[in-house]
């Protein structure tokens, strides 16, 4: 009843049967189709287990196929059928997804076991799989599926309870706010006031008083008693948001408070204790603040307790599309729109953008497009520069260094197209796929083209 499912995509009829008759006593189920098409047709109505795939077919390139399930993200494993003496091309197909290849002529044993060993690589993937169904999409405010991610949640959740004190760091616009928020409200003080402080958006000369309060007179402008943060977070929770930015002096007497649980507020000579959980985030690198003497050493190590790094946007795999839907669908509710989502044009410039200002710069990138226009799917030319025309994103590096062969006059136009796609593959560090997907081509005709040029050498 639970016999994997094993479909065979090869035009000649021959061939077709004598691997119908290797496979004949498999444990599996076995269906043929001859095109393409066929295969796709198929492949929109079910999905097997596993592929086996000519690439000669008569219609199309099988690459193209292997292209489709991989953009789809189909749950089907594909084995490469290719002639013999193509293990290039075999090999640059399992860089595109393909699980392994069979180069012709091949027996019985060999097609066996090449698929015995592809069923039972997708059975121990669909086990690690299952281990991670638990993984969580959204953790408070959080919202994210990566790896990167994951182990972030599982930090807060172990420290959530503790009483150490907490470090995160991570550029800006990573959410380090979101993650002291969640750290409070996974704890045993979720009830209790979880009060947040930006140490970089108040003056020097008044964060004394907004940490530690003050009494009416302390100083000008003081018309009356002040509590302080350190007050108001009693029970709960207080967060230092950019505590680097602190001056020397106070870093001294917060750490005599986070030594302590006591303080005096300003302008008084009464101690005053409470029972604090303290939080702390930079977008700085906190060590060498303390080797440029700009932030105590003593106070780093009090703190850096339990440090917890935030991964920046470009880091955290898909999680750009699972954040960007959930903020369009939001702003939308919010500006009374209609956005449904994003085609696939935005999707891969969404994945493609480096993120420098990470969920913050997301943010605004939606809040303007959902404001500026309207309609159900997203569009690439919606999204605010630069986002809305990639061309910059491939010419930066024509500004910084010379062309390999410079152009005196007009170019041959496969010189022109050879240059545009080494360029972009160099602007991806390698990254084929994704110079495609800049480039709005196939993956596979990279492939081809870059195949074409070695045999030309």
């Amino acid at each position: 009843m639970n016999k994997p499912r094993v479909l065979l995509t090869e035009d000649s009829a021959s061939l077709a049967a004598m691997y119908q008759a290797y496979l004949r006593d498999e444990l599996i189920e076995l269906e043929h189709v001859d095109s393409g098409a066929k295969t796709l047709d198929y492949l929109g109505r079910q999905w097997p287990d596993v592929l086996l795939l000519d690439l000669m077919l008569p219609d199309m390139d099988g690459m193209d196929i292997l292209q489709q399930i991989y953009e789809q993200g189909l749950n089907c494993s594909v084995v490469i059928i290719t002639a013999h003496g193509s293990v290039d091309k075999a090999v640059d197909a399992m860089r595109f997804g393909a699980s392994d290849f069979l180069s012709k002529p091949f027996d019985a044993k060999r097609l066996k076991v090449t698929l015995a060993n592809t069923l039972k690589m997708r059975r121990l993937n669909q086990l690690v799989h299952g281990a991670h169904e638990n993984d969580r999409e959204n953790y408070f405010d959080f919202v994210g599926n990566s790896l990167a991610m994951q182990r972030v949640y599982r930090v807060i959740e172990s420290a959530a309870n503790s009483k150490a004190t907490i470090f995160i760091t991570g550029e800006s616009g990573t959410g380090k706010e979101l993650c002291a928020s969640a750290v409070h409200q996974a704890s045993g003080r979720k009830d209790a006031p979880f009060i947040a402080l930006n140490c970089a958006a108040i003056p020097k000369e008044l964060m004394e008083s907004e940490i530690f309060g003050h009494l009416k007179g302390a100083f000008t402008g003081a018309v009356s008693d002040r509590k302080g943060a350190a007050r108001l977070a009693d029970s709960g929770t207080l967060f230092l948001d950019e505590v680097c930015e602190m001056d020397l002096e106070l870093q001294s007497k917060l750490l005599r408070f986070i030594q302590t649980g006591s303080f005096q507020p300003v302008g008084s000579s009464q101690t005053e204790k409470v029972d604090v959980r303290f939080i702390c985030a930079t977008n700085r690198d906190p060590l060498e603040e303390v080797r440029q003497g700009r932030f105590r050493e003593d106070l780093y190590y009090r703190l850096h307790v339990i440090p917890i790094s935030l991964p920046p946007l470009r880091e955290r795999d898909d999680d750009v599309l699972l954040i960007a839907e959930y903020l369009l669908s939001r702003v939308s509710k919010e500006e009374g729109r209609h956005f449904r989502g994003f085609d696939k044009k935005a999707q891969q410039t969404l994945r493609n953008y480096e993120w420098p200002g990470n969920v913050r710069q997301l943010e605004n990138v939606i809040r303007n497009t959902v404001v500026l226009n309207e309609g159900e799917w997203v569009s690439r030319a919606m999204l605010p520069p630069p986002l809305n025309d990639l061309q910059p994103m491939l010419n930066t590096f024509k500004h910084s260094e010379q062309p390999a062969e410079p152009i005196t006059a007009i170019e041959p136009l496969w010189k022109q197209e050879r240059h545009a796609i080494e360029q972009a593959i160099e602007f991806c560090n390698g990254n084929i796929p994704k110079a495609a997907s800049l480039l709005e081509v196939s993956p596979s005709t990279l492939y081809r083209k870059l195949q074409s040029w070695e045999n030309q050498v």
